[in-house]
């Protein structure tokens, strides 16, 4: 097979879920398949860890300009290469409007759907504009969940058959570490020595960041230790409201906005850290706690859409409309030192189950499954 992916979001989006999946998927199809021929569609520079395999071959974006790219270039790259597939993984938004080859898409939620007010504007006028023809031409669905799943079938009707479920995993960096190293390093690079209670995401009102304030607030003081909460996420979305939201709650010499963390530097936080607590209120899958369970920290989630589903028993749920039940459960996870154990181990158990050589062997069964039936 000849297969085209636009792995341009492993770059652009770098940080986010859809960075994270475009970049993993690429890299372990890379290590694991040498049979099929690859192009991948990549922005710029920064590829040369792709150099030197003799089924791959690259085709170079600009950054600039993203509609000439996307409307005019990309269709004209897919037809001239006679791909047999063509793979769009960041929820399909820039399908070609002329069918090609079989097209596959990644749609990862149904967000601007479900919660249309936490979007910007030009996202959700995109997503809603192009979501109806992406679903209709695409050969089939990879999506990332089955709550995800069971989204794009009621709002479009889907056959089930349409639709394969791959889940997501942490990467291979993420690992339980030796503490002691991972302290040094946060303290020589960051000059960071409290314990902490950590979240990692992005600051969209659906992470819940102000629930987590305010569980935070009620009983920081009633802690056994000295706990920070630090917050890892770049300066974008709610950032500022919810700095000024720690003024209010007179937290803010308390809460760590440490702002964005080099990818490579994560597993350091999440194994110092004491706790990690993911309040979001709806998401696709949720790789954060997945990532923090895959280092063996205590990790307290919620109880909805996919994240029951991926964490399983590895990880403490809550509800995430109840601030007293969040309140509650990182005080009993802080204060009881064996059940904070006995989550670790579960997280453990939990996590390693998941695997991106899985997502990526069973990705490449989707296109052979394609494939066949359109030989």
């Amino acid at each position: 097979m000849h297969i085209c992916i636009d792995t341009r979001g492993a770059k652009l989006y770098s940080g986010t879920g859809i960075g994270t999946y475009t970049s993993r998927l690429m890299e372990n199809i890379v290590s694991i398949d040498s049979r099929n021929r690859y192009r991948f569609f990549w922005p710029n520079d920064g590829y040369d860890f792709l150099l030197g395999k003799n089924n791959i071959n690259l085709t170079l974006f600009g950054e600039k300009n993203k509609k000439f790219w996307d409307e005019i270039f990309l269709p004209a790259q897919i037809e001239k290469s006679r791909c047999d597939i063509f793979h769009l993984p960041q929820n399909g938004l820039g399908l070609p409007t002329v069918k090609y080859c079989s097209y596959v898409v990644t749609v990862h939620d149904l967000i601007p759907y479900i919660m249309p007010d936490t979007c910007g504007k030009s996202y959700l006028d995109k997503f809603l504009g192009e979501m109806p023809y992406i679903l209709d031409k695409c050969d089939k669905v990879i999506t990332v969940s089955n709550h995800s799943k069971q989204d794009i079938i009621k709002f479009f009707n889907l056959s089930e058959d349409k639709i394969k479920v791959i889940y997501l995993a942490a990467d291979s960096r993420f690992r339980l570490m030796d503490k002691e190293k991972a302290w040094e390093f946060l303290k020589k690079e960051y000059s960071y020595s409290n314990d902490f209670i950590l979240y990692l995401g992005g600051f969209s009102p659906r992470k819940n960041v102000e629930g987590l304030l305010e569980s935070y607030r009620r009983l920081y003081r009633e802690l056994p230790g000295y706990y920070d909460l630090m917050l890892l996420g770049a300066s974008k979305d709610n950032h500022y409201e919810l700095r000024k939201k720690a003024e209010n709650l007179g937290i803010s010499n308390r809460v760590v906005f440490a702002g964005y963390v080099p990818y490579e530097h994560l597993p350091y936080f999440y194994n110092c850290s004491t706790l990690f607590v993911y309040p979001s209120l709806y998401e696709g899958f949720g790789l954060p706690p997945l990532e923090a369970m895959t280092c063996g920290t205590p990790t307290i989630t919620t109880n909805v859409t996919s994240i029951p589903e991926v964490v399983g028993d590895g990880a403490l749920l809550s509800d995430p409309y109840d601030t007293d039940d969040l309140t509650e459960k990182i005080f009993k996870t802080l204060s009881d030192t064996e059940f904070r154990d006995r989550l670790s181990a579960r997280a453990l158990r939990r996590a390693y189950s998941f695997s991106w050589k899985k997502t990526a062997v069973e990705t490449i069964r989707v296109y052979e499954e394609v494939y066949a039936t359109h030989i």
